[in-house]
């Protein structure tokens, strides 16, 4: 390690001398004795082609599918070249927060770009400059929707667990209460929601579409929330979004949701970014930052960080969050990808995952044994019954072809544009196989 530390051994020990102390343990001489290591257990240091082949090794062992049929969260889009390509840029991989807007101009309007992005998608008047992933924002969200007088979250059975999870731990945390939303057939049940809407209730999360792939009665939802005074918060698929109604245009205040679909691959699970936007109503409540657009002295376009929630900082006791950091790679990254694909060809990529989910569920439904679990609208996932499930799985995975998640109620399939219609004909008949045998 000494020879990453950029001081040298006489410039240390002159420092040391500076601050009246003549070696490193007088820095720690109110720790007790018996705390201190007499040494740690590491290997010894590898030289960097040892490391490359360890790490080689290493990488060689995960899996990666050609044929990837499962979503429930995380999905295999297409993503075009340019949209590695501009991120891994130094400018941008290596910078840091944007505090000095006369220097960050360029990541600025990158954060700029992608909020403005966000709210054509979603319908809203503002949007943050993104937080850690989309369960995250889902929880930021109910947080800063609670006050004195309202202290409970109701949030959709329907919606992914992960997301339900997340919301919990942050209730817990607070000590506000989280009431979960039965499920009938695969979507919110509204006849239960309208006796959990009290007069305590702060805001209603639901997911559209939800975790089971199904469309949820999204407007009237928003219809019965809103009469109880409550703020309704939807949970969205951004490439859902290209051909969706918005969450605006169904009565939504707050739109929320995992952005890993727009440009970044599935990467064993991260990292990811949770997009959060708004109705101008909550703009100040948003959590993290929001970087405006204005002019210079001169009269030249500029941007500068306009807000930040100052309670994170100043009044820690009065904040609804302590975000005041942002995925801004991986914000970039989105921008990159929603100004590549253009609203044509994000439509175009909805449009072919909705078609090919259905013919995939077409076919499998052919299948003695196979049915769907819940037949309303549905997007590009879907559950399925399936008998001897396990042996299904694993000839398919034997095929290269990751198949649909095993769920309670079944298989939860996801089909995107990146799949063939050959590899869709190509699992249909290895099911097919598999439960004739």
């Amino acid at each position: 390690m000494a020879s990453y530390v950029p001081s040298t051994k006489e410039e240390r020990q002159e420092m040391l001398y500076t601050v009246g102390v003549s070696d490193y343990r007088d820095l720690y001489r109110d720790v007790p004795a018996e705390m201190y290591l007499d040494g740690l257990n590491l290997p010894s240091g590898m030289s960097e082609l040892e490391v490359r082949q360890k790490m080689t090794a290493m990488a060689a062992k995960n899996r990666v599918f050609p044929t990837v049929l499962r979503g429930a969260g995380a999905y295999d889009h297409y993503i075009p070249s340019i949209v590695k390509y501009i991120p891994a840029k130094e400018e941008f991989l290596t910078a840091y927060t944007p505090y000095q807007a006369e220097m960050s101009q360029g990541i600025l309007q990158s954060i700029f770009e992608y909020q403005t992005d966000i709210c054509e998608l979603t319908g809203m008047d503002v949007s943050n400059a993104s937080v850690y992933d989309g369960a995250t924002a889902a929880a930021e969200t109910a947080a800063m929707c609670r006050d004195r007088k309202r202290r409970v979250t109701l949030i959709s059975g329907a919606a992914h667990p992960d997301v339900i999870q997340t919301v919990k731990t942050y209730c817990y945390g607070t000590g506000d209460e989280l009431r979960t939303i039965p499920v009938k057939d695969g979507k919110t049940d509204l006849a239960a929601m309208k006796t959990l809407l009290t007069p305590d209730v702060a805001s209603v999360y639901i997911q559209q579409p939800n975790f089971y792939g199904q469309f949820e009665d999204a407007e009237v939802i928003g219809q019965l929330v809103h009469e109880n005074g409550s703020v309704y918060i939807m949970g969205c698929n951004p490439i859902a979004l290209a051909i969706m109604k918005t969450p605006k245009d169904c009565g939504a205040d707050i739109a929320v949701g995992e952005g890993q679909p727009l440009g970044m691959p599935l990467s064993y699970g991260g990292p990811y970014l949770g997009f959060m936007a708004a109705t101008e109503k909550y703009m100040r409540k948003l959590p993290g930052r929001i970087v405006g657009q204005t002019v210079d002295s001169e009269g030249n376009r500029a941007f500068v960080l306009s807000l930040q929630a100052r309670e994170q900082h100043i009044r820690r006791e009065k904040a609804s969050s302590n975000i005041c950091s942002n995925e801004a790679l991986c914000a970039l990254t989105a921008g990159v990808y929603m100004a590549a694909m253009g609203p044509e060809g994000m439509a175009q990529a909805a449009k072919q995952s909705m078609a090919k989910a259905h013919y995939l569920a077409e076919a499998l439904c052919a299948i003695d044994g196979v049915s769907l679990v819940y037949t309303g609208p549905f997007f590009h996932e879907f559950v399925t019954t399936m008998p001897k499930a396990e042996a299904v799985l694993e000839a398919l995975e034997k095929a290269g072809i990751l198949g649909g998640l095993p769920i309670s109620e079944g298989i939860l399939w996801c089909a995107t544009e990146k799949v063939s219609k050959a590899e869709l004909d190509r699992t249909a008949a290895i099911v097919k196989e598999v439960l004739n045998a």
